[in-house]
């Protein structure tokens, strides 16, 4: 069993059968992303902490105040999803959650200090590889790359339709 764990850990996205024209682009999607959140997930990983966990800490960060449903809103994700992670985060008193004055049955959500510092550390870790990347490839790839995630970005906002 050994031999076709290390076998599929060494894989590499060249090595993989085109079965579409897009296939390529697919995979710099998805090698793409764990190339820019591996670090991130690792300081996470010491703390006990996921990508889940950071997308929450991202989000609130940004918008201090923010409604549990409003945050669900945002990450696009069931109550359920967010269940877990977000009473970790509150246990470990890296949000507080007070209620709204104005909606009493809502909760307000806040980064406390140690909350900000690992969230500015990890996304820390994901803007020095964007940075170095589009260092790499110039501005008008940099121009490009954005154009293009904005595109794609977009589509969280169309209605679900099955194929």
């Amino acid at each position: 069993m050994q031999k076709n764990a290390s076998h599929a850990a060494g894989l590499h996205r060249a090595s993989l059968k085109k079965l579409h024209d897009l296939d390529a682009a697919l995979e710099l999607m998805y090698y793409g992303w764990r190339g820019m959140t591996l670090a991130a997930d690792q300081y996470l990983a010491t703390l006990g902490l996921s990508r889940p966990h950071h997308r929450i800490l991202y989000v609130v960060a940004r918008q201090p105040d923010l409604s549990i449903g409003a945050l669900i809103e945002v990450l696009g994700i069931s109550k359920q999803a967010v269940n877990r992670p977000l009473g970790l985060l509150l246990q470990r008193k890296l949000l507080t959650s007070k209620r709204s004055p104005e909606q009493h049955r809502s909760k307000l959500l806040r980064l406390t200090e140690a909350g900000k510092r690992i969230e500015q550390r990890a996304s820390g870790y994901e803007r020095k590889v964007l940075r170095e990347a589009f260092d790499r490839v110039g501005p008008r790839g940099a121009d490009a790359w954005m154009a293009v995630m904005e595109v794609i970005a977009d589509n969280n906002r169309l209605p679900l339709t099955s194929t």
